[in-house]
């Protein structure tokens, strides 16, 4: 089993101008308290994360809604890190992307596990995603801080993944996974009716 979870924790950047993570002491046994009881705050973006439609959309389902079939099961591996702009889907099955793939997890090589919030990244076009989910595709994560380019304001690609039936999961530490097919546990913590969820994301080689 792997862990590929990107920590939900101080230091974990966040995404520039969003509400990094921050902890405090509601109470303190050093203080007299019997027990000791902390208060966060963060953004539920920062760390490895399920993107719910509301994110996007006033009228979207809310984190508390995620179904959890699409966070559970068999998921393929594909590394794009060598891409420099958007991802084609020739350079997809170069990769190993077959048709019927239900999980895709792209390997992009730009994570905030390794301290610093990256430039940019490669991502996919819609038309794509439009492709990926009639074939099948039901999530797909990515190891970078969006699905969407660092400057997108429309977020089509988020658009184009819940138009078709399909989920969210960033912010993954990819970087010791080599390419291939997995048994993903990624399951999104049911935390109200808000924009994103905290995920504990593992691999298992099957």
């Amino acid at each position: 089993m792997q862990d590929i979870s990107v920590r939900f924790d101080t230091g974990t950047p966040a995404w520039p101008g969003d509400t990094p993570w921050s902890c405090t002491w509601a109470w303190e046994m050093m203080k007299g308290a019997s027990v000791n009881v902390s208060r966060i705050a963060s953004s539920p973006h920062v760390g490895t994360h399920a993107d719910a439609p509301r994110h996007v959309r006033q009228d979207g389902i809310g984190a508390d809604r995620l179904p959890l079939v699409p966070f559970l099961g068999r998921a393929l591996v594909v590394d794009v890190s060598a891409a420099t702009g958007p991802i084609s889907l020739a350079a997809l099955r170069a990769a190993g992307y077959a048709e019927g793939t239900v999980r895709l997890l792209l390997r992009t090589g730009r994570t905030v596990a390794t301290g610093t919030f990256p430039e940019s990244w490669p991502s996919l076009d819609p038309e794509i995603v439009r492709t990926l989910t009639n074939d099948g595709l039901r999530l797909l994560a990515v190891d970078c801080p969006s699905v969407d380019d660092r400057e997108s304001k429309t977020l089509a690609v988020h658009h184009a993944i819940f138009d078709g039936g399909a989920f969210v999961l960033e912010n993954l530490d990819l970087r010791s996974v080599a390419p291939g097919h997995y048994d993903l546990l990624a399951l999104p913590m049911p935390v109200g009716a808000i924009d994103a969820a905290p995920v504990r994301a593992l691999l298992r080689s099957p």
